[in-house]
């Protein structure tokens, strides 16, 4: 018996190593396939990905166009500290954290309700109406949605009509965050639930006709049954949403920005395009974004951690 284990003992790593010399010399012999089908991807992604990441040196310099990154007079962390020490610093940070953290706290869940909603109807043609009408905002451009909210909440809109008033909500700073994450909910939340409704759809018929059986109702089968069969995906996404906190794209906020809801709508994404694009101020705001960057791998290493220590050491 022992002689027999350790024949079957040796022969495993034999059968490994086979295997191995074999896609070796597969690859070898067709490298040829191999170099048409990843040659564009690889280039593309060199191209668009990792040679830009040179520029990132411009942070570190005056730069001039003229002269290029190689000819520009290098300053350290000059800009760096220029930025920390501005006045309006720690006004661009607390904007950003509070519009990302806000728009997480109400805007993660959504999809997730919506999700456990969905798969509490029965009907499949209901089921897939309901689906198209809160998938279709996705496909609306983010200038065109903001578009549609100028129309809604201006003074003559359909908001102030329905309530009798000629409040001009886009110039209050107050309601900016609101606008903002409740546009955001409308547009995302619907599309974003596909993956929980396919992961529900895993989720043990037996188990559920067994909870119905014994009684439970509508929060403990969710609990016993429909929640562990998204509870991975939704750790994921929550450390990927949590470690893009700061990473708020432009364009909305932009969009959405007037000069009387300046005070709350100024980000530090908003703030690079002005400095960078608008003022020429190139070394600045490639200072500022990669600040931003920073802050965000930093965030997301450090939640993935958090969410690792509390879910038993699964993260990412």
């Amino acid at each position: 018996m022992k002689t027999n284990a350790t024949a079957v003992s040796k022969q495993k790593p034999d059968t490994k190593q086979n295997g191995l010399h074999s896609v070796l010399l597969y690859v070898t012999q067709h490298w040829q396939l191999y170099v048409i089908f990843l040659l564009p991807a690889l280039a593309l992604t060199l191209v668009f990905k990792y040679i830009p990441m040179g520029g990132i040196l411009i942070a570190f310099q005056r730069y001039n166009p003229i002269r290029g990154i190689l000819g520009s007079e290098w300053v350290g962390f000059k800009y760096f500290e220029r930025f920390l020490s501005s006045p309006d610093f720690l006004a661009y940070l607390g904007n950003t954290l509070k519009l990302s953290i806000y728009g997480l706290l109400w805007g993660f869940p959504m999809p997730i309700l919506l999700a456990f909603l969905l798969n509490r109807i029965e009907r499949t043609g209901l089921k897939k109406k309901i689906q198209l009408v809160l998938y279709m905002p996705n496909f609306i451009s983010v200038i065109v949605l903001c578009g549609i909210v100028r129309i809604l909440l201006s003074v003559t809109g359909p908001i102030n009509l329905l309530l009798g008033t000629q409040i001009n909500f886009m110039t209050m700073p107050e309601a900016f965050r609101t606008i903002y994450i409740a546009s955001g909910i409308w547009q995302g939340a619907g599309w974003a639930s596909i993956m929980y409704t396919a992961a529900l759809s895993n989720a043990s018929q037996e188990l559920k006709e067994a909870a119905l059986i014994d009684g439970a109702n509508i929060f403990q089968q969710i609990k016993a049954v429909e929640w562990p069969a998204i509870k991975d995906m939704v750790i994921i996404q929550f450390i990927l949403q949590a470690g893009n906190i700061m990473s708020i794209g432009f364009e909305k906020a932009y969009a959405l920005q007037t000069d009387l809801n300046m005070r709350t709508s100024e980000i530090i994404a908003t703030y690079v395009y002005k400095k960078g694009l608008l003022d020429g101020d190139y070394s600045f705001s490639t200072a500022v974004g990669l600040f931003n960057t920073v802050i965000n791998v930093i965030l997301l290493l450090a939640v993935n951690k958090i969410v690792a220590k509390m879910n038993d050491g699964k993260g990412l």
